[in-house]
């Protein structure tokens, strides 16, 4: 059988690939972005669901409409309203399968095949295979400690006119746990004002925070191409896979749309009525503190394993937020065969291959901590340690 170029070139996910063969009891493992299953808050999920069908009946079955569950998006319009002092409609909302989901529509929206984005390297490794089905060329532009380079992205954006749109996650970034800085922001605000591209803001961590200040957007409010991406995943429930996409062009609205219609017809309105009624009747910043406070000393035990357990050569992301530690190795090691040594004694993580567009062997590797208890935490890490000292003694001899 004959397959479409635009699947057989689309690599399959690696941590999804990598969570097959870590899901056994005895794997210790920090590969997967998997919010911990004790900040489900199941006990008001429970009681949400039966107050739900008991108010809403067999709307709570029924198709729906495609822009999503209207109260759900007056709530989220609120939050960043009162939030960020934007000034967002429902209507310049609409609900998806997770920001997953928008992420492959708006590349089917707007790229044309080899026509330009500029992504993160690092990035986003599922991103990068939601826009790979548009075949598109890639501009990857690195990431500094502050942020994106901003010279980098004003020489890409200059000499490179087929670009179509600029894909950032400024909050606790995936895979590194950065976060731009203020200054970063407005010099990539400057830098993108001066071309007709969209610019995409995918903020599913900016939640979880537990040291420093909330830091205003980069586009939103202040570009007329700009998106913003958001979901419940990480706060709620990863399970329901709702998710939403913010922006106030309305010819763009309108297209992504049309491609939701050919998609799926709408989002699971059963998940959308249930997360709005647990939103409505719940304390979710007191929700979010404990799950921030369980993720900081997770966070926590993982970075003092790392100083006790791993070679002074090895360097690693402080995060002050979010779900990973980004882990750079001696120049020579590879991190993909670092991680078959791993397995053989029971840890497993993502090495850093899938995190870029253009490279392989890299020696740089992805590290979570939300989905393992401390004691767990440090005894993977010492683990890891071992191997990290008999690697790199032989990479010195």
């Amino acid at each position: 059988m004959k397959y479409s170029d635009k699947i057989l070139n689309t690599p399959s996910s690696f941590t999804r690939n990598i969570l097959k063969v870590a899901g056994a009891e005895d794997v210790i493992s920090f590969a997967g972005g998997l919010p911990n299953p004790i900040s489900f808050p199941i006990d008001a999920l429970q009681e949400t669901i039966n107050n739900a069908i008991e108010v809403h009946g067999p709307k709570l079955f029924q198709y729906s409409t495609t822009e999503g569950y209207l109260p759900l998006r007056q709530y989220i319009a609120d939050k960043y309203n009162n939030n960020f002092g934007l000034s967002i409609e429902p209507e310049d909302i609409l609900i998806t399968s997770g920001s997953q989901q928008a992420l492959e529509m708006i590349s089917q929206v707007l790229v044309n095949k080899g026509e330009g984005i500029v992504v993160e390297e690092p990035g986003y490794l599922g991103a990068l295979q939601a826009f790979y089905l548009t075949e598109p060329t890639f501009y990857p532009v690195q990431l500094t400690e502050e942020g994106l380079d901003v010279h980098k992205l004003a020489e890409t954006l200059k000499t490179n006119p087929s670009i179509k749109f600029i894909y950032v996650v400024p909050n606790f970034q995936n895979p590194t746990g950065i976060t731009y800085t203020a200054e970063n922001r407005e010099a990539i605000y400057e830098v993108v004002k001066k071309y007709d591209i969209v610019l995409i803001e995918d903020d599913p961590y900016g939640d979880l925070r537990w040291n420093g200040e909330k830091l205003p957007y980069i586009g939103a409010g202040r570009l007329e191409n700009s998106v913003l991406l958001g979901s419940f995943s990480k706060i709620v429930t990863p399970g329901f896979r709702i998710g939403y996409m913010i922006t106030k062009n309305k010819e763009l609205m309108d297209h992504v749309n049309t491609a939701k219609q050919a998609t799926d017809l709408h989002t699971n309105i059963f998940s959308q009525i249930v997360i709005y009624e647990y939103l409505a009747n719940n304390d979710l910043v007191t929700h979010i503190s404990k799950i921030t406070d369980l993720y900081q000393a997770q966070a926590s035990a993982m970075l003092q394993a790392m100083e006790k357990y791993f070679p002074p050569t090895v360097t690693f992301t402080k995060p002050d937020g979010g779900m990973f530690i980004w882990v750079t190795l001696e120049e020579g090691i590879s991190a993909l065969e670092l991680f078959h040594k791993a397995m053989e004694v029971k840890v497993a993580f993502v090495p850093g291959d899938p995190f870029y567009t253009n490279k392989s062997n890299v020696n740089t590797l992805r590290l979570n901590y939300t989905n393992s208890s401390p004691e767990v935490i440090e005894e993977g890490i010492q683990r890891l340690g071992k191997i990290l000292y008999d690697v790199t003694a032989k990479v010195l001899v």
